[in-house]
């Protein structure tokens, strides 16, 4: 009997996989624990359009992604510290401090675990980060440390 796994089972298959297991196996254990379905034409037209709509919502988030690295090449992020005698910052300027700064100055999300940082911020003065964007996508951050008043 084919069946399409519903979720991943160790040994037989990967979710929305087609595969031929036996009639006994399908009927007593994977469909009553809802672990696959039966493979008719209707579910294996559900599962085509599911495919098609994983697709479009990839190939949409791959545009915005892109459409926001466009957009931070442009954009400059000010983020005011205190900092002590000679310019020295007390802490540093974290990925978090910058990400909020980004969302507030400019309205484009971006999760601090994407801002990639190789050393720590911690003077006053201009650097360029890095951020993945996802889909092997990366921007430029250009950011600006400046005096808080």
């Amino acid at each position: 009997m084919k069946v399409i796994f519903l979720t991943d089972v160790k040994g037989q298959g990967k979710k929305d996989e087609i595969k031929e297991v036996s009639d006994g196996y399908a009927r007593n254990y994977l469909i009553p624990r809802k672990l696959a379905l039966e493979a008719t034409s209707d579910s294996l037209n559900a599962i085509k359009i599911k495919e098609k709509a994983k697709a479009a919502q990839a190939a949409k988030e791959k545009a915005l992604a892109e459409e926001n690295a466009k957009k931070l090449e442009s954009l400059v992020v000010k983020v005011a510290a205190k900092a002590g005698a000679g310019g020295k910052l007390f802490g540093s300027v974290t990925s978090k401090e910058i990400s909020e700064a980004l969302l507030k100055q400019h309205n484009i999300m971006i999760d601090k675990k994407d801002i990639v940082q190789n050393e720590p911020i911690k003077n006053y003065g201009a650097y360029s980060v890095k951020c993945k964007l996802g889909y092997e996508i990366s921007g430029t951050i250009n950011l600006v440390v400046t005096e808080e008043k």
